[in-house]
């Protein structure tokens, strides 16, 4: 078997992110195809990497991102600093809307659900289901970025967890809530996770064996 690991997200794709706040190539995945030369009919399985919580690098429209004390949270807490440039990351809310988006137009066959820990303690956590622009409630993300920049989240909300997910190794010692959020972020994505970590050490991952073998 082959694996190809992308670089940098969706969003920053030169035909399918929020042009002109793009890279100079294709992010989604089929840049692995064309960046390759390895045909579409051998790929099998595509799995996405997406955050409990979303953020962004550098400029461009960000509808959850949260500015105040949450956001320097979100950010210190997960350390969203640039590994090169030590460039801070913008945090906002997890995403359902932009992880719809990201669903589809990479064909995702499920998640790789990261940072989970970050959340940890929170009293309630926020997910956007839906932008409101002017009159209008869009669930699907629009094409025209100045659009988007003129969009404000939808969120629902969902209560937080007091005892820890960091380090947990096993879906079954998540906390209750903690395994509520996630099955809501499944279900707002259209898409399981089959992965989900929780903490920077390589063995700090819950592979679920059943979302895999689906």
């Amino acid at each position: 078997e082959i694996l190809f690991e992308g670089a940098q997200g969706t969003f920053l794709d030169i035909d399918h992110g929020t042009y002109p706040y793009v890279t100079s190539s294709n992010t989604t995945a089929g840049g692995a195809c064309t960046g390759s030369g390895v045909p579409p009919h051998h790929i099998d399985r595509v799995l996405g990497v997406v955050k409990a919580y979303t953020t962004r690098v550098g400029e461009g429209p960000f509808p959850t991102e949260l500015s105040g004390e949450m956001g320097k949270l979100l950010r210190d807490s997960g350390n969203e600093y640039g590994a090169v440039t030590g460039r801070p990351r913008r945090c906002g809310w997890y995403d359902a809307v932009a992880a719809r988006y990201g669903v589809r137009i990479n064909g995702l066959n499920a998640l790789a659900l990261t940072k989970l820990d970050v959340l940890d303690g929170l009293d309630t956590l926020d997910i956007c289901t839906a932008y409101k622009c002017g009159d209008k409630t869009l669930t699907e993300f629009p094409s025209d970025v100045a659009q988007l920049a003129k969009c404000v989240p939808v969120y629902e909300s969902m209560p937080g967890w007091k005892a820890p997910t960091k380090g947990a190794r096993s879906y079954e010692s998540l906390p209750d809530a903690a395994k509520r959020y996630i099955a809501r972020l499944e279900e707002v994505s259209s898409v399981r996770a089959a992965i989900v970590s929780t903490g920077s050490e390589r063995d700090d991952t819950i592979l679920r064996a059943d979302v895999l073998k689906a």
